[in-house]
């Protein structure tokens, strides 16, 4: 006889007998330190993989490696979650792996872009063992300095009128410090030097800065230095000259062989010995007060003022120098380029200029393993003593060689030199586009985090491209485009160089993030200087260094935009400090930023975890086990009432969130107030046009 069941009955054995619908929410896991451990294996080390799930919530959880599948073990749980956890032996060159659950009849997989009903492998999370990026680098704030224009140390050395020509006109020394760049400014100098950095350690510690990245410094001709003289050598001009015998050219002439006192400058072995001095006494001030410093290094192509091309002669008939390729067809220097007419000599000017310009000629790496061997003892000369440099940031380092095999194999060549004279120095490359190929820890330690950055957040609280050349109203606050665009480029990353990518809201190449927020498109040429200075927003630039602040990553200041400095992109951008008429208020801003970035671990190397979004809505969580950091930013014009289901960060019901930090379109508040988490929701306001870090008290 089948016994009847009441209605009571029945509930209670479905409650207790079926499992409830699958909560993607709870579903999390990311490479970071606290779901894999070691995050940084050795090659011969077992990983322990961790996975998260809602507590209750599903039967089995699967890790698959490679080719293998393991079931994964329940390590722990908590009021909000289990944690599931498996070991991947070691020996293995590389990992690939993601997670299937199984909840009930639900199977659902989870790769680099969360939850999925089927799993593309190309969204695989990876653990390179052996790769290892610098600790110090994770969550580091870097400053970049564009020495020129920072700060006038030494007037001593400063480029002279008619020192020297280039690009067809005498060098420029422009005596007004406070001057707009003009629209041919690679040849105007203002004077900045390595003693004003030295002079300005103080400044820079008190700021919070913890990396110091220095754009050029060795003998080039150039204000920006992209064009490399000599890369045994800091220039004169940023160093000491002792020794300053000689005459600028005379009037009206253009040929840099009549220029003695420029040659004299830059050849004469004392001025240049003085200097190399220099730098590694600013390493010792730096590293004395536990920062670091890193060189930006030029190896695609150098200058035609090169010693080792030689097109200006100003080394032809100098004592200790051997002539240069331009000048003779037997020159030592002859394989590092590559030379169109063979027939050309003396004085050849057919050589390959990368994107065809002779003032930049392309090195020939793949015919010429003097030059590599070179190239690579300069990699490692200034990441040793007695300079100490803390790392390469490398110039447009994709472009480097005549194929991507080639670029490939230079760039592990590259890295083991750098590694083997220096394990702590960081490798950091310029590029635009897919990193993913450089970024499987064998070359590069991470990138200037442009697609997963930079463009985002510019697009998202500006809409304008990052050399304002570009207007997208529809990208302006559009939540969905901002995550589909920090997902994807994010994921072509591994954990580590996320950790320490170089995020940055403006730079040399791009224009100042402030001139972004009056969302004009406009050029030096197109619009002139004054206009890069109206309109702008400094409630919208504060998102912006909030957000920069709080994401994953090394935050990176370019000097002056602490101090609201503006420009179009290059070469307004190059404007020079404004010592002495800074805006003290974002200073301030900058210094309270910064301190809330290093007060919390979960910003530094926390995971990170989408709370809400809607138009001109971001919300998202810093979370580590026991620590949680939500940050709410409004860019709409009117108050924005939100419901946050924060449970999926950890945050259990009654908890209490207390603000540290609230933008507005007029300033900033430090005051504190606290918010309690009821029925597992976070109900808050996010004010007009406002930022707010809050933190689990």
């Amino acid at each position: 006889m089948v016994e009847k069941k009441t209605n009571g009955q029945k509930i209670h054995d479905y409650v207790y007998n079926v499992k409830p619908i699958l909560n993607k929410g709870g579903l999390f896991a990311d490479g970071s330190k606290y779901y894999v451990s070691p995050q940084e294996p050795d090659v011969d080390q077992d990983v322990n993989v961790r996975f998260r799930t809602t507590a209750d919530n599903v039967d089995e959880v699967f890790l698959i490696y490679n080719e293998e599948k393991i079931q994964m073990t329940k390590e722990s749980s908590n009021r909000i979650f289990d944690f599931y956890t498996a070991t991947i032996p070691g020996g293995l060159p590389f990992i690939r792996y993601h997670f299937e659950i199984h909840s009930g009849r639900v199977t659902c997989f989870y790769d680099k872009l969360g939850p999925t009903k089927q799993n593309d492998r190309e969204y695989d999370f990876e653990i390179c063992p052996g790769f290892k990026v610098p600790e110090w680098a994770k969550g580091a704030v870097f400053y970049q300095i564009f020495v020129d224009r920072f700060c006038n140390g030494d007037t001593s050395n400063d480029v002279l009128d008619n020192e020297y020509a280039y690009i067809g006109t005498g060098s420029v020394q422009v005596k007004d410090w406070n001057q707009r760049p003009s629209i041919m400014d690679v040849g105007r100098f203002y004077g900045g030097d390595l003693q004003g950095v030295k002079d300005k350690l103080d400044y820079l510690q008190d700021l919070g800065v913890d990396v110091i990245y220095l754009n050029p410094i060795f003998v080039s001709p150039s204000n920006h230095k992209y064009d490399i003289q000599d890369y045994d050598y800091v220039d004169p001009h940023y160093g000491r000259i002792v020794d300053d015998e000689g005459d600028c050219l005379p009037g009206g002439c253009l040929e840099n062989k009549q220029s003695s006192r420029y040659i004299n400058r830059v050849t004469n072995k004392k001025n240049l010995e003085a200097s190399n001095q220099l730098f590694a006494e600013l390493v010792e001030e730096i590293h004395k007060r536990g920062m670091k410093v890193i060189l930006d290094g030029v190896f695609n192509h150098c200058g035609s003022f090169n010693k080792w091309m030689d097109r200006e002669c100003i080394y032809e008939n100098q004592e200790g120098y051997e002539k240069g390729a331009f000048v003779s067809k037997d020159s030592p220097y002859n394989t590092f380029f590559k030379f169109y007419n063979d027939n050309a000599w003396p004085y050849n000017t057919t050589y390959d200029g990368w994107w065809g310009h002779d003032t930049l000629p392309k090195l020939n790496y793949e015919d010429s393993p003097k030059l590599v061997e070179y190239i690579m003892k300069i990699a490692r000369k200034w990441v040793s003593p007695p300079y100490n440099a803390d790392g390469w940031r490398l110039d447009v380092a994709a472009d480097l060689g005549h194929s991507p095999e080639y670029n490939h194999q230079f760039w592990r060549e590259f890295r083991r030199n750098v590694k083997e004279a220096n394990p702590n120095a960081i490798i950091l490359a310029e590029h635009y586009g897919d990193p993913k190929s450089w970024l499987k820890g064998d070359q590069w330690d991470t990138v200037m985090n442009y697609d997963a950055f930079m463009e985002p957040i510019t697009w998202f609280l500006c809409g304008v491209e990052k050399h304002s050349d570009e207007f997208r109203g529809d990208l302006l606050g559009n939540y969905d485009a901002f995550k589909g665009a920090m997902n994807y480029h994010m994921s072509r990353f591994l954990r580590p160089s996320i950790d320490v990518s170089m995020n940055e809201l403006s730079n040399h190449d791009h224009s100042r993030f402030l001139t972004r927020t009056n969302r004009k498109v406009g050029r030096l040429h197109t619009m002139g200087a004054d206009a890069a200075d109206q309109g702008v927003d400094k409630g919208i630039f504060r998102q912006a260094v909030v957000f920069q602040m709080t994401w994953p990553g090394a935050p990176t200041i370019y000097y002056g935009d602490e101090a609201g400095v503006c420009g179009w992109t290059d070469p307004d951008n190059r404007r020079t400090y404004p010592w002495g008429h800074e805006d003290k208020e974002l200073i301030q801003f900058h210094k309270d930023m910064i301190r809330i970035h290093k007060s919390y671990e979960a910003l530094k190397s926390g995971s990170v975890l989408y709370l809400h979004g809607g138009h001109k809505i971001l919300c998202y969580g810093r979370f580590t086990d026991n620590k949680q950091v939500v940050v709410i930013m409004n860019t709409n014009y009117e108050d924005v009432d939100l419901k946050l289901h924060i449970r999926q960060i950890g945050v259990y019901n009654h908890s209490i969130l207390r603000r540290v930090m609230l933008t507005n379109e007029e300033g900033y508040t430090l005051e504190p107030q606290d918010f309690m988490v009821e029925h597992n929701v976070l109900t808050i306001k996010a004010p007009k046009m406002s930022a707010m870090v809050l933190v689990r008290a």
